[in-house]
């Protein structure tokens, strides 16, 4: 049923009949992301936040988010680093709060 009653943003929301009318695709607003505004926005914020992150981690802290935005899972970061996954959960945990404060002391809306 949802299929059958579909709306193409492709055709024009009245009858097709008139060449004249602009598409909903036309009409629809388009992403925001080459908006210069934005990007000024979101480039000071990563910057903000790389400086915090820089302040305020510790050494162990920092090694592990390293690995962990390498994509390493729990264990082979506890294992390059020589500790247990418990450490890398807790320092995770402080990572986050940290963020946390962060963008709300920025009051950055995600």
């Amino acid at each position: 049923m949802p299929l059958n009653g579909y709306l193409s943003f492709s055709q024009t929301p009245g009858d097709g009949a008139d060449d004249s009318d602009c598409s909903l695709a036309d009409v629809l607003p388009g992403p925001t992301a080459h908006d210069p505004v934005n990007q000024v926005i979101s480039s000071e914020e990563v910057e903000s936040l790389t400086a915090c992150l820089t302040r305020l981690l510790s050494n162990l802290e920092s090694r592990v988010l390293g690995l962990y935005m390498q994509g390493l899972s729990y264990e082979r970061i506890a294992n390059s680093l020589g500790c247990d996954c418990k450490t890398v959960d807790n320092a995770l945990q402080r990572i986050k709060r940290k963020v946390d404060l962060h963008l709300e002391s920025r009051k950055v809306l995600l």
